[in-house]
């Protein structure tokens, strides 16, 4: 009697489905709560405003650590800033072809990482202006400092009190760059999410797993 061993090769596994880390939830959700807040809820060189971005700053140094001494997915490591892979990533949408990644696609780094650059400028600046934690200014002196002093003439022509600082300047327009970067960002995880199925936001729920 003749045994026939089977040679077939068993079927590939599925890609395993991607899930951050408790840590890179906390802070993703963390810095949107933040943000949220700051444009929504609280008024611009404000003390809350102030306080608020002090939260936001230490959120993005606990993540900028965890990109160091997290999970592999987690870490920088898993998805360098890559302009090459990028348009790689994009020549694979345009041919059709699905691709998986155990952290962000080369777009979506890119992504995250201007995202990062951004808030740190608008930390920066506004912790400049605003003073660290222990010696914070308080009342009129900070929003004359942080806000931008919108003084007109009867003739509706802005005066010079309407001019504001330099670092004032560059805060609102990190702040508004941000905001196209959270639409891009939105839109992003649309396609994604359309593309590669629900995984893409199911990754990032709080206690799913």
């Amino acid at each position: 009697m003749t045994t026939t061993l089977d040679t077939r090769l068993p079927p590939a596994y599925p890609p395993r489905r991607r899930n951050w880390d408790p840590v890179v939830k906390l802070t993703h959700w963390s810095v949107v709560a933040a943000i949220l807040a700051n444009a929504l809820a609280t008024e611009e060189g404000s003390s809350a405003h102030v306080w608020v971005g002090y939260a936001l700053a230490a959120v993005l140094a606990l993540r900028l650590l965890w990109g160091l001494i997290g999970p592999a997915e987690a870490r920088f490591t898993a998805f360098p800033p890559s302009p090459r892979r990028a348009l790689a990533h994009i020549r694979d949408i345009g041919s059709g072809k699905a691709s998986h990644h155990a952290s962000h696609n080369p777009l979506g780094a890119l992504m995250v990482y201007a995202i990062w650059s951004c808030l740190g400028v608008i930390i920066a600046t506004g912790i400049a202006m605003a003073g660290l934690p222990n010696q914070p200014r308080e009342g009129a002196e900070l929003r004359e400092t942080v806000a931008a002093a919108s003084v007109e003439r009867e003739d509706g022509e802005e005066g010079e009190g309407g001019k504001e600082s330099p670092l004032g300047e560059v805060h609102e327009s990190a702040v508004n760059l941000l905001y196209l970067l959270i639409v891009l960002h939105i839109a992003g995880v649309a396609f994604e999410t359309r593309r590669n199925g629900r995984d893409v936001v199911l990754a990032m729920v709080p206690g799913n797993r």
